[in-house]
């Protein structure tokens, strides 16, 4: 699959099959996370791997009890290390880092579904449960959870505005 079939073609699953996924799959889901563009290339960001039931059931009530968190055979927390990104001041601290971590999830996702997986970009959750559950240091945080696995499901195509709604041509 090519980046641009793999852009157009990925959807968000939120029903997963038992099966597990593959150790070497979730490794080069994790570098490109890993190889996605960063200010600075100052990289801040972490990902923490989650594949044990229990700790998936405690992560799935941190995550406002969603179902998919709970039945996703493999679950990726992408966190960030705000103070990596300091070098910008606040601005990385408060912005930069967190769209590290955003395209590093875009990254992730678009490579588990290229590699035949479903996955989702999940934002709701209640941070500081969240880093409990995963023991995270104080001065991590969590932007993205990202629960991974087959599909059980055929999602529908969501409708999108059109792109003449979105461009402007010089100026607005």
């Amino acid at each position: 699959m090519n980046c641009l079939e793999a852009i157009m073609t990925r959807r968000s699953i939120r029903k997963f099959k038992s099966d597990p996924v593959k150790r070497e799959d979730i490794m080069t889901i994790l570098e490109a996370g890993r190889m996605a563009p960063s200010a600075g290339n100052l990289q801040p960001c972490h990902f923490v791997v989650v594949q044990d039931p229990a700790i998936k059931a405690r992560l799935k009530q941190a995550a406002l009890d969603q179902e998919l968190i709970g039945s996703a055979p493999v679950i990726i927390a992408v966190c960030i290390e705000p103070e990596r990104s300091s070098k910008y001041g606040d601005m990385g601290r408060h912005y930069f880092c967190l769209l590290d971590a955003a395209n590093a999830t875009e990254n992730m996702l678009l490579t588990a579904h290229a590699l035949g997986y479903g996955a989702c970009w999940v934002g709701g959750f209640i941070q500081l449960a969240v880093k409990e559950v995963l023991g995270l240091p104080e001065d991590v945080h969590v932007v993205s959870l990202i629960p991974l696995g087959r599909a059980d499901e055929k999602p529908v195509v969501p409708l999108r505005r059109p792109l003449e709604e979105l461009v402007r041509w010089e100026k607005w």
